[in-house]
């Protein structure tokens, strides 16, 4: 027995999916809109699609990220292929990236090419936002995954935006290189957290930093007044309840300016600091 498009938002619901996950999922499967399922709620499956649309169904019931099941993800205006390899993008991290434009903007006139690199790059999506709002910028990505690296490269050619790739972890895939501005969305939960339960499905190694989640953290700040030019800018993702601590870390390393903003929800999401003009 075939099912409807209504129906098999019914079963989705009774799995306990989200409606719009389902919806957004039938779309995928049956190659139409979420408006189009809801002008043709009386359409049929064929069998195939019913099992596929089952067999995502239930793992999103499981926790699944639509991401992964989808296989792409919206980010700042950029639709980027994302598989399990990376972490999904998230809204909050297009906090660093307006602040990054932001001062790259006001760069511009007296550095019209800035040397900018983002550590760990995931899927690309910090990289590849700036790149795309700020074209003269000279961007380099790293990350000490393979898998991301080649990830981050297919979205960069198929976004038809130029950033260079390098195998790394954090600053070591930089070969001595300055840059006039440092990005990064870093792991910093700390392992044994709660909050990891949910995040099963995506990958450990980008999510968890040491016992208190800052291991990654540290090693950037460190390193970076070797890395920076002159009043050069470190800008940094990190926990809502670790923005203290990263303030000091910075400071205590001799950068300057140091502040801190928020996410969309309010809470203390990016942190950042130049590097003394000389």
């Amino acid at each position: 027995m075939r099912l409807s498009v209504a129906q098999a938002l019914q079963q989705a619901r009774a799995l306990g999916v989200d409606r719009l996950d389902a919806q957004c999922i039938l779309a995928h499967h049956l190659g139409h809109s979420r408006t189009w399922l809801l002008a043709h709620d009386d359409a049929e499956l064929t069998g195939a699609q019913m099992d596929q649309l089952h067999q995502h169904l239930s793992r999103r019931a499981a926790g699944e990220p639509l991401a992964y099941l989808l296989g792409h993800k919206e980010f700042h205006g950029l639709n980027l292929q994302i598989n399990p390899h990376v972490l999904v993008p998230r809204p909050d991290t297009e906090v660093l990236v307006d602040w990054a434009l932001e001062l790259l903007a006001n760069m511009s006139s007296a550095i019209p090419c800035p040397q900018v690199v983002d550590l760990g790059t995931g899927s690309g999506a910090i990289a590849l936002a700036v790149k795309r709002g700020h074209p003269s910028a000279q961007m380099l990505a790293t990350d000490v995954s393979p898998e991301a690296l080649n990830l981050a490269q297919s979205n960069a050619q198929q976004l038809g935006l130029e950033v260079a790739f390098a195998h790394g972890a954090w600053w070591q895939a930089t070969a001595g290189r300055r840059f006039h501005l440092c990005l990064s969305n870093p792991p910093y939960i700390a392992e044994g957290d709660l909050h990891l339960a949910a995040l099963t499905h995506e990958p450990r190694l980008a999510l968890t930093s040491g016992p208190d989640g800052l291991h990654a953290l540290r090693r950037i700040i460190e390193a970076a007044p070797d890395h920076l030019t002159p009043a050069g800018w470190l800008l940094l993702e990190h926990g809502h309840d670790q923005g203290e601590e990263v303030q000091r870390l910075l400071q205590e390393h001799g950068l300057q300016h140091v502040q801190t903003r928020l996410d969309w929800g309010g809470n203390p999401r990016c942190s950042g600091a130049r590097a003394p003009s000389r």
